[in-house]
């Protein structure tokens, strides 16, 4: 078959979404079929190759000089008005944000349905595959006139994200389903399809495919150690407002101040909360307490790999679930868990773990839950699992798995 990914990292040039579908877009390269990537990027950060694939760059300098300007709209930061002077200092970037902002119709969207077309008349496809989020291309390939099998593959919801305010909300998520010929959704969005259900109506259409995230994690001789021989418990990872929190982690290990360990936070988010967040947990771990900043990816598995427990940090909501905890599963290592909420999606995926601890937020950092942080360091710091134990728990979570999906996905709906 001929198939083509849509993929977008403008926002995000890291994104673990496009990552994973382009690692699963290598292997039906390697089934034989004939598979190109149209990338939506920066212009400013090269995707990288996936091996067999014919990729297509679509550069939105744009619309990232856009979003620098205006901060990604975040809540506080430069005042609104030196927002608005930068912007208007950018006269691609303001005429982006008119396209956007103004009359709802951004660059990318018209720029990506039309390459969709452009690449189809050439090719011939017998599928696209969208890749959310982000949606812009998903919504681009809803509007583009190609006669192909339309699959929006989302890893992420659109409407009941309560991370942000969708535009259209369920209205513009059902004109995107009654677009497509096949929704693929993680287990956690699929309630959204059941009867009486906002998508109730394009429950045919709907199958479920979970994170394709679970592959051989990185050589172990890449591990990065504690230079004072302390064990470590280790995140990877962003940090987000009020979405994804070290709070509880830092309460936790100041409480628990185990001269043996080391809590480490590997990856970026820290800029969201104040410089002074970490120290009252400093002021008693001193340099048991490591925060690493953004790091490149080869380094960031170096510190997963010498990790002698991983730390989970639970969304504050209940539809997400973080592609990096099948990342943690591969590496065969005891997770601590710390949920925001009683109905975080994860915990379903820690039932299957031997290796694990979940604790809530909720439960405070007294001396009774501090036991049972310290027994679980003492006893499973530093057990590994096989990788075929994970794979055999996790088989779901293949890139394997979602290749089978995707290709019979794509042969049925011809």
């Amino acid at each position: 078959m001929k198939l083509l990914f849509i993929l977008d990292t403008v926002e995000f040039p890291l994104a673990p979404t496009p990552a994973l579908a382009r690692r699963v877009a290598g292997l039906l390269a390697q089934r034989g079929h004939a598979v190109h990537l149209l990338e939506l990027w920066d212009g400013r950060t090269p995707p990288p190759a996936a091996p067999g694939c014919k990729s297509h760059l679509l550069a939105f300098g744009d619309e990232r000089r856009m979003n620098e300007a205006l901060e990604f709209g975040r809540a506080g930061g430069t005042p609104a008005p030196l927002r608005l002077a930068r912007l208007a200092a950018k006269p691609d970037a303001a005429l982006a944000a008119v396209r956007q902002i103004a009359l709802k119709r951004p660059r990318r969207l018209v720029a990506a349905r039309n390459a969709i077309e452009r690449l189809d008349t050439a090719v011939g496809f017998d599928a696209a595959v969208a890749v959310a989020a982000p949606y812009a291309g998903s919504f681009a390939l809803a509007e583009a006139a190609v006669p192909c099998t339309k699959i929006d593959w989302q890893m992420d919801p659109y409407a009941a994200n309560a991370s942000y305010s969708a535009p259209g909300a369920w209205g513009r998520e059902r004109q995107l389903a009654q677009a497509m010929d096949r929704l693929l959704v993680p287990p956690a969005m699929a309630r959204y399809y059941a009867p009486g259900a906002p998508l109730e109506g394009f429950a045919g259409r709907m199958q479920v495919l979970d994170f394709p995230s679970l592959a051989p994690p990185a050589p172990a001789a890449a591990a990065v150690k504690s230079g004072a021989g302390r064990r470590r418990c280790v995140f990877v990872g962003s940090l987000y407002p009020a979405l994804r929190t070290p709070h509880y982690a830092l309460e936790l290990f100041r409480a628990l101040d185990d001269p043996g360990w080391e809590l480490v936070f590997v990856g970026g988010g820290w800029e969201n909360y104040p410089a002074g967040l970490p120290e009252a947990c400093r002021a008693v771990l001193g340099g048991r307490l490591v925060i690493t900043g953004p790091l490149p990816k080869e380094k960031a598995e170096g510190y997963l790999a010498g990790a002698d427990v991983l730390l989970s940090l639970g969304n504050d909501l209940d539809n997400q679930v973080p592609s990096k905890l099948f990342e943690y599963f591969a590496a065969g290592k005891p997770v601590l868990h710390l949920a925001k909420r009683a109905d975080d999606p994860c915990l379903a995926y820690f039932k299957r773990w031997p290796l694990a601890l979940c604790l809530f937020e909720s439960e405070g950092a007294g001396a009774g839950v501090t036991a049972r942080l310290g027994r679980f360091l003492a006893e499973e710091g530093g057990r590994t699992l096989p990788f075929a134990e994970a794979r055999r728990l996790f088989a779901e979570n293949t890139p394997e798995y979602a290749a089978g999906v995707l290709e019979a996905a794509c042969a049925g709906a011809q």
